[in-house]
């Protein structure tokens, strides 16, 4: 919490194969919201929509979702995960957290399922819900250890 600037947001990620889920605290760095997908096409091209999205909402850090096995170790996902994080810091120097996202698109299906929302509906907010879901998890984390 400490390397964000006063003032600035996080930016949540949720980093998948075929799309990037966005979600974003408010500046208290309190409550997170989902925000926007990213259609993964070239990585130029999704660096270049995330770069954007940091730089249109005043996001001073990223949490990104870490996509260990249940058993906690490493997994190819996992692996993919960590490059990416490592090519996005040397596009721009920014805090960036890496934070245990184990399961957290089953819950947040899960409750949307709950919720009634058609298949259809779950299927276009599902990753920008589990990245709201994850940056949630930190920001609580943060606001415990204060």
């Amino acid at each position: 919490k400490a390397a964000v600037s006063p003032g600035l947001r996080l930016l949540g990620l949720d980093v998948g194969s075929k799309t990037i889920g966005l979600a974003l605290s408010d500046t208290r760095l309190i409550i997170a919201s989902p925000l926007d997908t990213i259609r993964r096409r070239r990585f130029r091209d999704d660096m270049a929509a995330l770069l954007a999205a940091i730089d249109r909402h005043g996001a001073g850090g990223v949490v990104i979702g870490l996509p260990l096995a249940l058993d906690g170790r490493n997994s190819p996902r996992t692996q993919s995960v960590r490059a990416f994080a490592r090519n996005l810091l040397a596009l721009r120097d920014l805090p960036a957290l890496l934070w245990d996202e184990r399961l957290s698109t089953a819950a947040v299906t899960r409750q949307m399922i709950a919720a009634d929302l058609s298949r259809k509906r779950r299927a276009e907010i599902v990753d920008k819900v589990a990245a709201a879901y994850i940056l949630q998890g930190c920001l609580d984390a943060m606001a415990a250890a204060a």
